[in-house]
């Protein structure tokens, strides 16, 4: 009779172990990244994730002014093998994984402008409105380690208006694999002169309407920053999220007028359903 437990105890363990198994092979994300969407549950075709969240944000760059913000989550995806295309709010992009080292992405957003009613202080009085437009990103990111442990990081925002790009290390946590838990990006950030003055910089005309100092940056260092994401699954359709960065400007960006804080912040939560 022992024996018989015995062998029943054993069977129920080992059917729990390979169960828990086949969920995460029946369920294997692009990257287990917390901080790259997958709602494809490892099969090609269609998948949606559907959700909201709220952010709290400096008002615009350079700002000491913060505020909450509602902003929809999710995205529409189309997975074909190890590539995933995916239209996510202001966003139409691509994502692939090649010799599971290199996970490469490419897309088109929507950025936004600035309007002088941005601040609640009237601190962007005089500067006028800067108009909302496109841009194109490009990542690029390569990894050490088999399980995306460690990484490196670029990217590459090209615009009308200037163009940025950022160089950094990553760090995983935790043991899943199925992309939730926790991530840790550590940055620099370079722009060229044209970026730098589009946010910070003052022309002539602004400088007579304000009555701030005219400015003109020059490219080069823009901050250092670190990123932190994290993703947990309620369950099979639901998940939860949670972001946060910081951002500490160069000495440049720092001196100009329109900087009234020596950094950016962001703080963001919210929750997604998957079908």
């Amino acid at each position: 009779m022992k024996k018989i437990i015995y062998l029943i105890v054993l069977l129920l363990i080992q059917t729990t172990i390979n169960n828990a198994v086949m969920a995460q092979e029946d369920n294997p994300v692009l990257v287990p990244l917390p901080s790259v969407d997958d709602f494809t549950k490892g099969e090609d075709g269609w998948a949606f994730g559907i959700g909201v969240g709220v952010e709290y944000e400096s008002a615009y760059e350079g700002s000491d002014e913060f505020g909450f913000e509602a902003q929809p989550a999710g995205a529409v995806q189309w997975r074909s093998g190890d590539n995933i295309y995916y239209f996510a709010g202001e966003a139409l992009g691509w994502r692939g994984l090649f010799n599971d080292k290199w996970l490469l992405g490419a897309l088109i957003g929507f950025e936004e402008g600035r309007e002088e009613s941005d601040s609640d202080d009237g601190r962007l009085g005089g500067l006028g409105n800067q108009e909302e437009g496109f841009e194109l990103v490009l990542q690029a990111r390569r990894s050490f380690t088999p399980d995306w442990r460690y990484w490196l990081v670029s990217r590459l925002v090209a615009s009308d208006e200037g163009n940025l790009a950022l160089f950094g290390i990553g760090r995983r946590f935790g043991e899943q694999t199925d992309g939730t838990g926790s991530e840790v990006n550590l940055v620099v950030v370079l722009h060229d002169s044209d970026y730098a003055n589009k946010g910070f910089g003052i022309d002539a005309v602004q400088s007579a309407s304000s009555g701030l100092e005219e400015t003109n940056l020059s490219g080069g260092l823009r901050s250092f920053g670190i990123d932190y994401n994290y993703r947990k699954n309620i369950n099979s359709d639901w998940q939860i999220y949670g972001e946060a960065l910081f951002e500490y400007f160069s000495s440049e960006v720092r001196d100009s007028p329109v900087a009234r804080s020596d950094y950016e912040a962001e703080v963001g939560v919210g929750v997604i359903y998957k079908f």
